[in-house]
């Protein structure tokens, strides 16, 4: 609901990868379940914004979500029209 709100994205996809790091968890004391994510988010407020900046501005959108156990979240951040945001 957070990134909607403040990214309104034009594309949003997320992908639970965790069943591929099903040992990770264990092994770092982690709570076995959904803790590995891969998301894609195409949103205007990404033009102009280089690759750091936009990683930094998901990763602040998405703050209170990865508070609450997830352990690893690949993020691409894309404008629309930009190669792969389809």
């Amino acid at each position: 609901a957070n990134l909607t709100a403040a990214l309104a994205p034009a594309r949003v996809e997320l992908v639970d990868e965790s069943t591929h790091h099903a040992g990770h968890a264990a092994k770092k004391g982690l709570p076995a379940g959904e803790t590995h994510f891969r998301l894609l988010v195409v949103s205007e407020h990404f033009r102009g914004l280089n690759r750091v900046q936009r990683q930094r501005l998901a990763h602040q959108t998405l703050a209170d979500e990865m508070a609450g156990g997830i352990h690893a979240l690949a993020i691409t951040a894309l404008a629309p029209g930009e190669k792969g945001a389809g």
